[in-house]
């Protein structure tokens, strides 16, 4: 069994939590960490993030909104959520959505449990949807929930993998500069052409550098910039950081980012985003299998193939589906797919498969219903012959079945019983 995520991140400053530093992340994200701290006898900074997430997906070529499709199994802005509630020092997310999408909206954050998390209606642009989360922000309404910040993050809804470090840096720098942003190299040349389709000139790559998020700012700042621009701006423009700077006077530090700060843009960026989701998942995995005796056999083979973290537990499918029960009717919002392989040796010459696989044949229906809660069933039914070198080549089989099914997280697979 693979327990969802591998760990919450580190929950460094501004804010009065713990931190868990390792390495040398401990001596930068410490020293970043009293560079955003404020004077001595000043509360902890007051940041918020704010998510425009009001796009059609256009570029996507798909009928569902980039920011709705599933990676799997669950929705592309739900990882960023998660990305962001793990930093314990943001206070409120603010998630700008259209009215047709405010329900879908809803249900996800309900389904998936995320906290801190409040909806705005986005506007018909971007710079007007990051305007209205400003709003949201700024307004000191009765009842309201949400208080203005010192800081705001401005983030986009379909970049998953920004970490702690990224947010703090550009947090930090903004509290010193007014704003900041997280660029990258360029890869590839950018030219300009003339009229008449001609190029007319080229920039030199290394002097430039491409923008991308997340980027904070004091929130006066950007919050009156957003007051001041132009219906132009706001209609046509994309680069915050260039707000601050013309209506503000507010040149923005330039943090060096990350290669996982990309933005999923296109279809193909989907199964990029679902490779790099699957790499990240922790394995462990729990063999269910039905004597102790097996369990002696089994271990070191399935450790060696796997390489990774390993539970073996004696059981029958009945102990399995209590297993699955109490996961089910648990309160756990899992990040990933939660994946369970029962698995069960047999030998084909002295048991027929049928007296097994009549019994597991009852993983199918119930793998339907514990689907429901992000957990994904199938069975793993492995030859287990009393010759020594068949039975271990069967074994090794049967790990690399396992391996499998836990790396690559096939939808298809659930409610299947494999034989090796």
């Amino acid at each position: 069994m693979e327990p969802g995520p591998p760990g919450s991140s580190r929950p460094t400053e501004p804010g009065p939590c713990l931190s868990a530093q390792r390495g040398a992340d401990q001596a930068a994200s410490a020293s970043l960490q009293r560079a955003a701290r404020a004077q001595p006898g000043r509360q902890p900074l007051a940041v918020a993030a704010v998510l425009p997430a009001g796009g059609c997906g256009e570029r996507m070529g798909v009928p569902t909104p980039k920011q709705f499709c599933p990676i799997l199994g669950r929705p592309l802005i739900s990882y960023t959520l998660q990305a962001l509630e793990r930093v314990c020092w943001i206070k409120d997310i603010v998630v700008a959505v259209t009215g047709e999408n405010m329900e879908v909206m809803k249900s996800i954050i309900q389904k998936y449990q995320h906290k801190r998390v409040s909806l705005v209606e986005a506007g018909v642009t971007r710079h007007r949807s990051i305007f209205s989360g400003l709003k949201a922000l700024a307004e000191d309404q009765l009842n309201c929930k949400l208080s203005k910040p010192e800081i705001v993050i401005i983030h986009d809804a379909v970049r998953p993998f920004v970490e702690e470090d990224i947010l703090l840096k550009v947090v930090t720098a903004a509290k010193e500069h007014g704003a900041a942003g997280a660029i990258r190299p360029l890869v590839s040349t950018v030219i300009s052409p003339s009229t008449d389709g001609c190029l007319d000139h080229s920039l030199e790559r290394a002097r430039h550098r491409a923008s991308e998020m997340p980027q904070a700012f004091l929130f006066d700042v950007i919050y009156e910039a957003y007051q001041q621009c132009s219906d132009y701006d706001l209609e046509f423009g994309t680069e915050c950081l260039q707000l601050a700077l013309k209506y503000c006077g507010t040149k923005a530090k330039l943090v060096e980012g990350s290669p996982d700060l990309w933005k999923v843009t296109y279809k193909r960026d989907l199964y990029a985003a679902e490779s790099i989701i699957k790499e990240r998942i922790s394995q462990e995995i729990c063999v269910v299998t039905d004597t102790e005796e097996d369990n002696k056999h089994v271990s070191h083979l399935l450790e060696e193939v796997l390489k990774s973290e390993l539970n073996v537990m004696t059981s029958d499918f009945q102990e399995t589906q209590k297993l699955l029960s109490m996961l089910e009717e648990s309160n756990l919002s899992f990040l990933y797919p939660v994946v369970v392989i029962s698995v069960h040796f047999l030998d084909f010459k002295l048991v027929p498969p049928s007296q097994k696989m009549e019994n597991l044949m009852l993983i199918r229906e119930f793998a339907k219903e514990v689907k429901k809660r992000n957990i994904w069933l199938c069975g793993l039914l492995i030859s287990y012959p009393q010759d020594e070198q068949k039975r271990q080549e069967s074994l090794r089989q049967g790990a690399i079945v396992i391996a499998s099914l836990i790396k690559e997280r096939n939808s298809g697979l659930i409610g299947q019983l494999l034989i090796a």
